[in-house]
């Protein structure tokens, strides 16, 4: 661990040489990513900023286990300082004698606080700088009548405003002997991916949205005075790291300047602690770009379900986890640009409205841990030991999410003949939960039918792996009742 000189004190100077770069790895985990792209017409990639999501995955040791996942707005600075002080405030002593869930919860909303508080100190400088500068402008002057008289004044503000408005959202995940802890502030995302009894696979949204969608920030920020609906500033979450101007800046706000104290903060939601048991087979932390640009493009109102088939579709044929966080990445990246294209070229020929993602696509970070899930092409060291009858009948998924801040995400179960929806929860946090389905879910979980005719499945669909699968689970002695051929 670094002494505290070693730790970032000041984030407007690049980081060549990061400490957090020397720390062990975890090979039971694995990160993909793409950066953000403007769509053109001649296909050629074009990034509208450079990357601004960061990310760690520690293995301290065989007890402790570190993740994060940091996705930085108008800038990276934000996102880059706070990855290496995170990690600073959680592991540097921290957790020694804590040993209730309370405890440790605790440290790591402390760490978030203690981030937030070490940034806005770095930027002191800037602040004091601006401050001059505004006092050397007189105040009964017109916004036009100060830039013909002080152009350079103007100019110097444009950039410091640009710099102490930069912020990040994040979500990190700590295992702690044999516990999982998650916190989070904005819309990162840590997906829990756990299988039931009887082989279906549970997708459980660990974090919770911080944005103007989430009822309870929204009644957060009603207490505070304000009624916002659409953005706070020049963000849309309600809560992150750094980000100066809607925090102690918030006054020069108009929208927010009726405020009684700062409405967005820094402090995290925390759930935990969740025991890993053989039931949890993987953890998904990611930057929002990845659930937003596959919601976009699909207009799926289940992207967390959906998120957790691409990841068992790629642990089935990759060899590495960054190889299926990748992939997952990747073919996210490609559904997104292939249906901006296809829609564009159909608002050329027949003039159709407008619909589907946006000409651009954000930044996507994506964490794979892995804690049970087989991955059969597995190169040495990625995939653990598996029992049989710990292995799910046909990888089947399902999720949930924290009650009343988000939309719901689903995820699928496939049974004997059909498909199902399930609710469960922990006392640690509400949430609802719903799976694939011949019906529709609603908002409690509770499944109603769809009155339409469903579509003829082709007869060259193969289900040879379904009897392989069968066939295992009946060695084992795993096949639930009423199976059998």
């Amino acid at each position: 661990m670094p002494t505290r000189a070693e730790v970032p004190s000041s984030s407007h100077k690049p980081y060549d040489n990061l400490w957090t770069d020397h720390l062990p790895v975890c090979r039971l985990s694995g990160v993909g990513s793409s950066t953000n792209q403007l769509y053109r017409e001649d296909g050629i990639r074009q990034e509208e900023h450079p990357c601004e999501d960061r990310s760690f995955h520690i293995r301290v040791n065989n007890d402790i286990h570190l993740y994060g996942v940091f996705d930085g707005h108008e800038g990276a600075e934000t996102a880059q300082f706070a990855l290496q002080r995170m990690v600073f405030e959680i592991l540097f002593g921290q957790l020694e004698g804590k040993t209730s869930d309370e405890e440790i919860k605790e440290v790591l909303r402390q760490a978030f606080l203690s981030v937030e508080k070490s940034y806005m100190q770095s930027i002191d400088d800037r602040l004091a700088e601006r401050a001059k500068l505004q006092m050397d402008i007189p105040e009964n002057l017109s916004e036009y009548e100060v830039f013909k008289k002080y152009p350079h004044l103007v100019e110097r503000l444009k950039i410091l405003n640009g710099e102490i408005s930069c912020g990040t959202t994040a979500v990190v995940a700590l295992i702690i002997k044999g516990r999982l802890f998650v916190a989070n502030v904005g819309e990162c995302r840590a997906l829990l991916c756990k299988s039931d009894p009887d082989g279906v696979l549970r997708v459980l949204q660990l974090s919770v949205d911080h944005n103007l969608y989430n009822e309870d920030e929204l009644l957060r920020l009603q207490q505070l005075g304000l009624d916002i609906n659409h953005r706070l500033g020049n963000q849309e979450t309600s809560r992150c790291i750094g980000n100066y101007l809607v925090k102690g800046g918030y006054k020069e706000i108009s929208e927010l300047a009726s405020s009684l104290s700062e409405p967005v903060i820094a402090e995290p939601e925390v759930h935990g602690g969740i025991p890993i048991d053989e039931s949890c087979r993987f953890l998904m932390l990611m930057s929002d770009g990845v659930y937003k640009s596959l919601e976009s493009a699909t207009r799926t109102d289940q992207v967390n379900k959906e998120l957790a088939q691409l990841a068992v579709g790629e642990f089935r044929t990759q060899s590495t986890l960054t190889g299926v966080a990748q992939a997952v990445v990747d073919r996210i990246g490609r559904i997104h640009h292939d249906v901006f294209m296809s829609n564009n070229l159909s608002r050329e020929i027949d003039s159709a409205p407008s619909g589907g993602p946006k000409g651009r696509r954000d930044d996507m970070t994506l964490l794979i841990r892995n804690f049970n899930f087989e991955i059969p092409n597995a190169l040495p060291g990625q995939s653990p030991s598996i029992q049989p009858s710990l292995s799910p009948l046909i990888f089947p998924i399902e999720s949930e999410n924290s009650s009343g801040r988000s939309p719901t995400s689903g995820g699928s179960t496939l049974t004997k003949s059909d498909t199902e929806v399930t609710n469960t929860s922990y006392e640690t946090m509400p949430q609802t939960d719903d799976t694939f389905d011949t019906g529709r879910s609603t908002s409690d979980g509770i499944s109603q039918p769809i009155n339409t005719t469903p579509a003829a499945i082709p007869a060259y669909v193969d289900f040879s792996e379904y009897y392989a699968n069968v066939e295992r689970a009946r060695i084992a002695g795993t096949l639930p009742d009423g199976i059998d051929f």
